[in-house]
């Protein structure tokens, strides 16, 4: 299945808006996007998980490399996501302790929430 990865700005975050599944073959997409982003100085991301399907252990480790990456110097990585099957995962792998998680776009970006 294909990846559709984009971005925009909202509110002094990058948001990157993943649909599809995320997987073995395609978590490499998200992580060449996300790095690229870190690379150019981006320390404020959100990724929209909203139109993601399925997401495996892949997915959810080039989401904690890019956590490690930027949050030592105070970036923050943050997620959309509504999904409960979706949702399921960062519990089950206790990443919604690492992870702020909220349920819309706006939610995330609205101020300077850390704790959502």
């Amino acid at each position: 299945m294909e990846l559709l990865i984009t971005t925009r700005s909202a509110n002094d975050y990058t948001v990157v808006a993943v649909a599809g599944e995320i997987d073995t073959f395609t978590a490499p997409q998200l992580r060449e996007k996300l790095v690229e982003l870190t690379d150019a100085g981006e320390r404020r991301i959100v990724v929209d998980l909203l139109q993601v399907d399925f997401l495996d252990s892949t997915a959810l480790g080039v989401l904690v490399g890019v956590h490690r990456r930027i949050s030592p110097g105070g970036g923050v990585l943050k997620l959309v996501c509504a999904k409960p099957h979706i949702l399921k995962m960062f519990r089950i792998s206790g990443l919604d302790q690492t992870f702020p998680i909220a349920s819309t776009v706006d939610e995330a970006t609205a101020g300077d929430n850390a704790e959502l």
